[in-house]
């Protein structure tokens, strides 16, 4: 992708103060994604709501996000990036609001859609202005900057979600973590209009309408079942749509190849796929990000198991917040170390860390999870930086920047599945059951489930090594990344 600005090549001066601008808009869609998870005991006590709306709530998002981010991004490189940017902005205030204002589970879940669509479309304008605005000496540090922002994102959320509904402002409840994005909107996006400066691509891909419309539909079909079957007793229908995915992926597939061969520009192109250990780094941030049912599954036990109130429930997840953040920091030091397992590596000591707390769940030894949560968000702190770059590094770096976005939007549908099938699972043993044992032993089996996963992720990370030249441009491009 081509983030030339099409304006001059002289640096913008305004160009930090842009970034804080710019760096709002990549936080408030993960802030999003943990910031509910802290709220979704307390939006089930409120609607009375199944536990299939709980994992909607969060799918739902996650799925739509996936779908549409590399879309997101071609449209910020035919139509202006600021201009993207703002139109995603304002679509994520208005779909924060109907959530906010939602009378009812089924509004929730549509405005928690319209969430991950506008996010999709504000999110990549982000890292793609940044990347146009910013001259070759200074981009690494704003790059740092940028991804410093999701793990102070992921604490931000757990806290404040906790907080919000403790102060239980304007007896809001838990719809204040909502409403809490129109503040912030209502400052950043005049700020953007006044401040940002417009860049498009010089030779923008077009858009896949088709493509895209084709994976989410698939994408629904497959995970929509997989969430209401269960609850309703797998009846027809779920049974026809699983069955009606396959070939509606398969459908997308054959679509992106003749886009491919007619010269266009697939949302997914064929020919990346054939970058050696491609495929298998893909498959392995599919398996990753297995982690996105924790946050659902910790939840409930914190709230409904210990009798811990939302605020509480946030305070005993920072330590795994801590450690995410902390984690990309040591991220260069284990490559050095560790080489091409450093991914690996990572993402063991988050299985570990799984482990220990189901062990200890098991063993009534509660007060010593946040050791055992420290190790979960040092590991993916670790394991995520380190599992783009080996990703990234496979591809020619004319292409790069697509290959993030497919990473991304692999990480959001292992995210989406996750909560489908392990939150289903969890939902599953718990059955009727309120007691904390039983709460307690159905999070353990979950945490299990969601280690087994990371431990085939790093298995997949390690990518066989390129040719020798190959190995030395890339081992000098993550050098240069990590200093």
């Amino acid at each position: 992708m081509d983030f030339v600005p099409t304006l001059n090549q002289t640096p913008d001066p305004r160009r930090w103060i842009a970034l804080a601008i710019l760096l709002t808009g990549a936080f408030l869609p993960p802030l999003d994604f943990f910031i509910v998870n802290v709220a979704l005991p307390s939006i089930r006590e409120d609607f009375h709501a199944s536990a299939s709306t709980m994992q909607l709530i969060i799918s739902g998002y996650a799925t739509t996000y996936a779908v549409m981010l590399i879309t997101g991004g071609r449209l910020g490189d035919l139509y202006g990036r600021r201009n993207v940017f703002l139109a995603g902005m304002m679509g994520f205030a208005a779909a924060s609001a109907l959530c906010g204002v939602a009378w009812s589970p089924l509004v929730l879940v549509v405005g928690r859609v319209l969430q991950g669509f506008a996010a999709a479309i504000m999110a990549p304008q982000a890292l793609a202005s940044i990347n146009a605005i910013f001259p070759d000496g200074e981009k690494s540090k704003a790059l740092s900057f940028y991804a410093l922002t999701f793990g102070v994102a992921s604490m931000a959320g757990l806290f404040l979600g906790g907080a919000l509904i403790a102060l239980n402002v304007l007896g809001l409840g838990w719809r204040a973590i909502f409403l809490i994005n129109l503040p912030v909107i209502a400052v950043a996006a005049p700020s953007a209009m006044v401040i940002l400066r417009e860049t498009r691509s010089d030779h923008p891909s077009r858009l896949d309408l088709g493509g895209a419309a084709l994976i989410a539909v698939a994408l629904f079909a497959l995970i929509a079942p997989l969430i209401e079957g269960r609850e309703q007793g797998w009846p027809i229908w779920s049974l026809l749509m699983l069955a009606a995915s396959l070939p509606l992926l398969l459908l997308f597939w054959k679509h992106e190849q003749k886009l491919e061969a007619a010269g266009r520009d697939p949302i997914l192109a064929p020919r990346l796929l054939r970058a050696p250990g491609l495929k298998r780094g893909l498959l392995a941030a599919l398996f990753f990000y297995a982690f996105a049912a924790f946050w659902l599954t910790f939840s409930v036990f914190q709230q409904a198991g210990l009798g811990r109130t939302p605020f509480e429930a946030g305070l005993a997840v920072l330590p795994a917040a801590v450690g995410f953040v902390i984690g990309p920091f040591a991220s260069g030091h284990i490559f050095r170390v560790f080489g091409r397992y450093s991914t690996a590596a990572g993402m063991s000591l988050e299985a570990a860390g799984l482990f220990g707390t189901a062990a200890l769940i098991s063993l009534d030894a509660s007060t010593l999870l946040p050791i055992a949560l420290f190790f979960v968000g040092a590991g993916q702190g670790i394991a995520l930086p380190n599992l783009v770059r080996t990703v990234v590094q496979r591809v020619d770096p004319t292409q790069s920047g697509l290959a993030s976005g497919l990473v991304n939007s692999m990480l959001q549908i292992g995210g989406a599945l996750a909560t489908a099938l392990i939150g289903g699972l969890f939902f599953s043993i718990l059955g009727a059951s309120t007691d904390a044992t039983s709460i307690g032993h159905a999070y353990s089996i979950a945490a299990i489930a969601i280690a087994i996963c990371l431990l085939v992720a790093a298995w997949l990370s390690v990518i066989h090594p390129m040719n020798d030249d190959a190995r030395r441009q890339s081992d000098t491009r993550l050098a240069g990344k990590t200093s």
